[in-house]
């Protein structure tokens, strides 16, 4: 899937939440002390696996009470059902909120960090993490008032490090699937709670553990879990039931993982998944996990947070902070070899994005510029419009929803705007979280809203009615 400033090097990505009546499980509001944190003084020290046999974390199920929610509608993962930050919600949503904003309908204290939520079957997923108890924990809320449903944990020390989980769970009919700060997956069934399988990264892959911790997302495609373990190989293709390794990618060049998640990519009908690793980009087959092309042109020396953007035909939008600004390259084939053309690059004062994937939206490029700023391009690189010094959202998330963004700020500010190449224009604006560092992607659902800071959670209620 980020920091005042160092937290820009954290992934949007994210997840958390919680139930009321656990008290024992939050942190205290946050009457905890926040310090002030620059630049590489709350860098997490790498942490690299050793051996090659599978340890399966001890973990416990726990139940609790929670009933979900009878609504229609799914956000299943990291950018939602289409991977783009684009609902796909029947609900009708409401075209503008009162001066104190929509309703909030449950609001509960999370394990410090900015993981993001996913709703499925009127449930909320996360990844969260207990400091009290020192261990990881999935979760499964009701998406009607945030009570528990269930949750998966197992002991984890994980020293604070500007928050701790950070990524989005993926959720299939079979099975749902996360990943903790230390690169633990985890794959339950995603009614009961049941182990499926685990799977410790570090340990299996000699994958070294991101600064600040894991930010890729799960990628689930169909009956497959895609990760990217970046460490004796580069990707890898896992059975969703059984947990079975079906393929694994070579990473000769020891290409290390990054903040950055798996994008699946159909260009002349062949699949395949692009990953934006330390030192490059890679594309890989789907069929074999074969490496199909590769490039060292786009990297970011700090922190490659956001994912690349499949513009069409074959063209891949990079962007990224740290003055690395974005990339349009076209994919192209020759004689069954596949080569990454770029076509054009941009400047940081022009276009970058420091955490949050862009969006692209009838052939327009939506995301923020490092200055804080909402910015409209051409698929050409061309400024369309910006939002104006007032109007910064800093690295907060933004999504899309029948035709309207919703754009949340670093201090919890929620606004409304219309999509539209014309100019940027707010339709509703309302204060609806206390910060900081609201930066965990948003959820939709069921005309539901999934926002978060660093240390709650709230959903609310965004419909039309």
């Amino acid at each position: 899937m980020h920091s005042s400033i160092a937290a820009k090097w954290l992934p949007t990505l994210t997840a958390a939440a919680g139930v009321l009546a656990l008290g024992c499980w939050w942190f205290q509001g946050t009457s905890r002390p926040i310090q002030a944190r620059l630049p590489g003084t709350d860098r997490a020290a790498a942490a690299t696996g050793g051996g090659n046999a599978v340890v399966q974390a001890q973990g416990k199920l726990i139940l609790s009470n929670g009933v979900p929610a009878e609504l229609p509608g799914a956000w299943p993962g990291f950018r939602g059902p289409n991977w783009d930050a684009i609902s796909p919600e029947t609900t009708p949503l409401a075209k503008a909120w009162p001066s104190a904003g929509p309703k909030v309908l449950w609001n509960i204290p999370v394990g410090e960090g900015f993981a993001g939520a996913s709703i499925w079957k009127g449930r909320v997923y996360l990844m969260d993490y207990d400091w009290e108890r020192q261990a990881d924990a999935f979760r499964c809320l009701s998406l009607a008032n945030g009570q528990e449903i269930w949750r998966y944990t197992y002991p984890m020390k994980v020293k604070r490090n500007h928050g701790m989980s950070r990524t989005v769970p993926a959720i299939a009919e079979t099975f749902a699937v996360a990943i903790g700060p230390k690169c633990h997956v985890t794959c339950l069934d995603p009614l009961s709670g049941s182990t499926r399988w685990t799977l410790d990264l570090a340990r299996e892959y000699n994958t070294e553990v991101p600064p600040w911790y894991a930010g890729q997302c799960p990628l689930i495609d169909g009956d497959r879990v895609i990760l990217a373990p970046a460490g004796d190989v580069l990707m890898i293709a896992v059975d969703g039931l059984t947990g079975k390794v079906l393929w694994q990618t070579p990473n000769p060049r020891r290409w290390q993982m990054t903040h950055s998640s798996v994008t699946p990519l159909t260009f002349q009908g062949k699949k395949m998944y692009v990953y934006c690793a330390s030192a490059g980009v890679v594309g890989v087959s789907a069929t074999d996990g074969a490496i199909l092309w590769e490039t060292p042109d786009w990297k970011i020396s700090m922190a490659n947070v956001p994912s690349p953007l499949p513009v069409g035909d074959g063209k891949l939008f990079f962007s990224g902070g740290y003055d690395a600004g974005a990339m349009m390259a076209q994919l192209r084939e020759e004689n069954g070899k596949y080569r990454l053309e770029i076509l054009f690059r941009l400047k940081q004062a022009v276009f970058g994005a420091i955490q949050q994937t862009p969006i692209l939206f009838q052939n327009h490029i939506y995301g923020v510029r490092p200055d804080g700023q909402f910015i409209c391009l051409d698929l050409q690189g061309k400024i369309v419009w910006q939002s104006g010094p007032a109007n910064r959202f800093g690295n907060g998330p933004f999504m899309l929803a029948q035709g309207r963004f919703y754009l949340l700020n670093d201090s919890g500010e929620l606004s409304l705007a219309q999509a539209s190449p014309e100019a940027f224009k707010t339709l509703a604006k309302a204060k609806m979280l206390e910060g900081p560092d609201a930066w965990g992607p948003m959820a939709l659902a069921g005309g539901r809203l999934i926002i978060r800071d660093m240390f709650h959670m709230s959903c609310l209620d965004v419909s039309g009615q």
